[in-house]
């Protein structure tokens, strides 16, 4: 999405220089729209949350919070009642894996998943700042995923949370209650999104830019040939 059609298709009052991104991997730097005074601003943030009670950064990249368990997981409880966000996209890449057919083997078939309508959409997310000893403020968000849907469950098993429109205010209310945030912590109606195969290309962090999305099917893997048994050895002592 474009830095001028996100301003304005989600109201926050900066103009960022963002260019469109077409493939974001974790650890990179990924937008997210925030309530500041009564506004939404924008802000460009690392994908993968560190928490600001964080002694040193996580082994593993925190990049998906549960719906399930939010509230209560240290790593993202803090980051759940006090910094919510918006983070605004036009689709979002899953593997399926077993490739095409869904065998236990073969390469993983990357699918571009969009709304029907191609209209850009708002994940749920959480972020924080962290302040290392001796270091600069990292700000960092992770995306509240949910169980998937039935229309994406053949591609996987989880979904990120897409908030309804009419429900951003009230992710990033302050004054929200967490029975109400967990209230919109679902996944998205059936008929909102659909999942176009695309090429394997979007696997590597160096490539980007809109080809990226058109349809591609990755091919199966060819069966490797028999090898051919060998005659059996009716020798004396053939074993040895």
């Amino acid at each position: 999405m474009r830095p001028e059609a996100m301003r304005a298709f989600f109201g926050f009052i900066d103009e960022p220089d963002f260019p469109p991104r077409y493939n974001i991997a974790p650890s990179q730097p990924v937008p997210i729209v925030v309530r500041e005074q009564g506004r939404r601003r924008f802000l460009l943030v690392r994908w993968g949350l560190v928490p600001s009670w964080a002694k040193e950064l996580p082994q593993s990249l925190l990049i998906n919070a549960r719906a399930e368990t939010i509230a209560e997981k240290p790593s993202f409880r803090g980051a759940f009642r006090h910094h919510r966000a918006l983070m605004p996209a036009d689709g979002f890449y899953e593997w399926q894996a077993g490739g095409p057919k869904n065998t236990k083997m073969g390469p993983k078939q990357p699918f571009y998943i969009r709304r029907r309508d191609r209209k850009p959409f708002a994940m749920a997310a959480v972020w924080d700042t962290w302040m290392p000893s001796g270091g600069s403020e990292l700000d960092s968000c992770a995306i509240v995923t949910a169980e998937a849907n039935e229309t994406l469950k053949p591609v996987h098993h989880r979904m990120p949370v897409i908030l309804d429109e009419k429900d951003w205010d009230l992710w990033l209310d302050p004054a929200a209650t967490e029975r109400e945030l967990l209230a919109l912590l679902r996944p998205a109606p059936e008929d909102l999104m659909e999942a176009i195969p695309v090429s394997t290309r979007i696997n590597s962090a160096a490539n980007d830019g809109p080809a990226l999305q058109e349809p591609a099917l990755v091919e199966a893997e060819p069966e490797k040939p028999a090898r051919p048994k060998k005659p059996a050895d009716t020798r004396q002592m053939g074993l040895f």
